[in-house]
C-alpha cells in the first residue's frame, strides 16, 4: 500500500456526465413518477420542472463552489472552509452515511427482485452484488465509470424507448397545454406543491460529481459543466417522461403500480412491462457501485484535509484508488444490509440530505461575504444564501410529513 495520496486524473466531461447522469436518475425516476402522478394528477410535469428549479438553486452553489475549490470530499471541504472543521466533518460523515445506507437499501432491493427469478438465501445475492461492485471499484475509477456509464445508457434507453413509443403524445399540442399550463385553482397548486417536493429527491445526486474532482482532468471547469449538463439533462428527461405518463389511457394504473413505468411501457405498447422492469433492476446495480464510489472518496478527501484518520487516504500504488476507504464503505454497506432493519434510516436519509444542502449553501454565502474572497463566490453568495433557505424550508416540510 502506497503513502501517496494522489488519485489518477482520467475522467473527462463526458465520462463525468455520464456519471452524474447515472447517480442522479438511477433507480429514482422508476419509481416516483407513479407517485409524483398519484399527487398532482396531469400537472405532474410541472411538479418535476419546479423540482428541478429547486435543485438548481443548490446545483449552482455547488458548481460555483467545485470551480474553485475542486477536491474530492467536496461537501466536506466547503463547510469546512465556510462554516469550520467541525461541521465540515458532520458534513463529510453524515454524506458517507446516506451513501452507505441507500447502498445496504438498494443492495437489499436488487436481492428481492432477484430472488423471484432465482431460488437462493438473500443474503448470498446481497454479499455477492456488494463483493462484485467492491472489486470493480477497487481495480479503478476508469473501470468503475465505464461501468456505471454501460448501466446509464441502458437506463437513459429505457426511458428514451418510452419516449419514443410515446412520441405522438408529444406531438400534440392540446397534450403540452394540459401538462404545462399553470393552473388557476389554489388547491391543485398546492397538489403542485407536494408533489414537487416529492420529484425533488428524483434529482438528488448531482452533488456526488464533485467528490469526483481529484480524478477529473481539468476541474475547474469540468466539474461545474458536469453538475449543470447533468441537471439540464435530467430535467428533460424527467420532464418529458412525466408528459407521456400523464397523457397515457389509465394514469391511476400508473400512479398505483409499484412498477410504473413498466405499466406505462406497456399501456404503450399491448405487450408486458418486463424490458422496463429489468432495465429498473439493472438501474439498482449502478445505485450501489457509484454510491460506493462516491462515499470512498468523501472518507479519502476527509482523511487529506484532517476530518478523518490519515490512513483513509492512501491509494493503491497500481490501481490510483483509495482502497483502504473503499473497502471500509462495502464493509459497513454489507453489515448494514444484514443487521439492522433500514425502513427508518432510509426515510431519515432524504433530512440529512438536506441539512447537507444547507450548510453547503450557507457555506457559499460566508465564504464569499469575506474580503479575500474569490471574486466569483463573491459575485453569487446570494445564491447561497437563496438555496439555504429553500433547503431549510424543505426540512421542516420533510419532517412534517414523516410525522403525520
Amino acid at each position: 500500500m502506497s503513502e501517496q495520496t494522489k488519485l489518477k486524473r482520467v475522467l473527462n466531461l463526458p465520462l463525468l456526465i455520464f456519471y452524474g447522469v447515472g447517480v442522479t436518475i438511477g433507480a429514482g425516476i422508476f419509481a416516483l413518477i407513479g407517485e409524483t402522478i398519484g399527487i398532482a394528477g396531469n400537472n405532474a410535469p410541472i411538479a418535476f420542472l419546479i423540482a428541478g428549479i429547486i435543485a438548481a438553486a443548490t446545483g449552482l452553489s455547488y458548481a460555483k463552489l467545485a470551480a474553485v475549490y475542486p477536491r474530492a470530499a467536496g461537501e466536506a471541504v466547503f463547510v469546512n472552509i465556510g462554516i469550520g472543521p467541525n461541521w465540515g466533518r458532520f458534513v463529510g460523515l453524515a454524506v458517507t452515511a446516506t451513501a452507505i445506507i441507500s447502498s445496504a437499501v438498494i443492495s437489499l432491493s436488487f436481492a428481492g427482485y432477484l430472488g423471484q427469478l432465482i431460488n437462493l438465501p438473500q443474503p448470498l445475492f446481497v454479499a455477492g452484488i456488494i463483493v462484485f461492485l467492491t472489486i470493480i471499484a477497487s481495480l479503478g475509477v476508469t473501470h468503475s465509470i465505464v461501468f456505471a456509464a454501460i448501466i446509464t445508457a441502458i437506463e437513459i434507453s429505457a426511458l428514451i424507448l418510452i419516449i419514443w413509443v410515446g412520441g405522438d403524445k408529444l406531438i400534440s399540442l392540446s397534450n403540452w397545454q394540459a401538462a404545462f399550463s399553470p393552473p388557476s385553482d389554489l388547491a391543485q397548486w398546492s397538489a403542485i406543491s407536494s408533489a414537487a417536493i416529492l420529484a425533488f429527491f428524483a434529482f438528488v445526486g448531482f452533488e456526488d460529481i464533485e467528490n469526483m474532482a481529484e480524478e477529473t482532468i481539468n476541474p475547474h471547469v469540468n466539474v461545474p459543466r458536469a453538475i449543470i449538463g447533468t441537471l439540464i439533462i435530467t430535467v428533460i428527461v424527467y420532464a418529458l417522461v412525466a408528459l407521456i405518463a400523464v397523457s397515457a389511457q389509465d394514469q391511476n394504473a400508473i400512479a398505483s403500480s409499484q412498477a410504473p413505468l413498466a405499466t406505462l411501457y406497456a399501456q404503450l405498447t399491448g405487450s408486458n412491462g418486463d424490458l422496463i422492469a429489468t432495465a429498473a433492476s439493472i438501474a439498482m446495480i449502478n445505485g450501489v457501485l457509484v454510491q460506493i464510489v462516491m462515499a470512498s472518496r468523501v472518507m479519502f478527501g476527509m482523511a487529506k484535509e484532517g476530518l478523518l484518520p490519515e490512513i483513509f487516504s492512501r491509494v493503491h500504488p497500481q490501481r490510483q484508488t483509495p482502497i483502504i476507504a473503499t473497502i471500509v464503505v462495502a464493509s459497513l454497506t454489507a453489515l448494514l444490509a444484514f443487521t439492522f432493519p433500514l425502513g427508518g434510516l432510509a426515510r431519515a436519509t432524504s433530512v440529512i440530505i438536506l441539512s447537507v444542502f444547507t450548510l453547503v449553501n450557507f457555506s457559499l454565502w460566508r465564504i464569499g461575504s469575506r474580503v479575500d474572497a474569490h471574486k466569483s463566490l463573491v459575485r453569487w453568495r446570494w445564491l447561497g444564501l437563496v438555496g439555504a433557505a429553500i433547503s431549510a424550508a424543505l426540512i421542516v416540510i420533510e419532517i412534517g410529513l414523516q410525522l403525520t
